[in-house]
């Protein structure tokens, strides 16, 4: 053990346990900033109407560019809501087309019922929104 200046013992770190702990915080870091933004909901959006019914082809969908959202009709009458963010390296997806939601980046394919990819690179499903049908508009609830 060490002793400091004010004469309290404090053990010695040695380089091995030193390098281990910055390579431990390095990577706390890396998964943090990974994870990050996808799941958060756009600040002020609760409320808002994101489409119209009637702009949401059933099969298809719409992105709503202003808030980086993409809304669904897979089936008649029935409206999901995703991140047009992809999950593989973050660029946006594109409108949906025969119930699949592509990313024009890398190719990656998503379900347009579940978020679910379907192809890679992508792995992880895209963020689903709660949203609700109000009058002939597609709500975030």
């Amino acid at each position: 053990m060490g002793i400091t200046e004010l004469g309290s013992a404090m053990p010695e770190i040695g380089r091995r346990e030193a390098l281990g702990a910055a390579g431990l915080a390095a990577c706390g870091l890396a998964v943090a900033g990974c994870g990050g933004g996808a799941s958060a909901e756009p600040a002020g959006i609760k409320g808002q109407v994101l489409a119209k019914t009637a702009d949401v082809p059933v099969g298809g969908g719409v992105v709503v560019e202003k808030y980086k959202i993409v809304v669904t009709q897979p089936a008649k009458g029935v409206f999901k809501a995703f991140s047009a963010v992809c999950t593989h390296k973050g660029c946006a997806v594109g409108s949906p087309e025969e119930n699949v939601i592509t990313c024009g980046c890398h190719g990656s394919e998503f379900a347009a019922d579940s978020g679910k990819a379907l192809k890679g690179p992508a792995t992880a499903p895209l963020v689903a929104y709660r949203i609700k049908v109000e009058g002939d508009g597609v709500v975030v609830a």
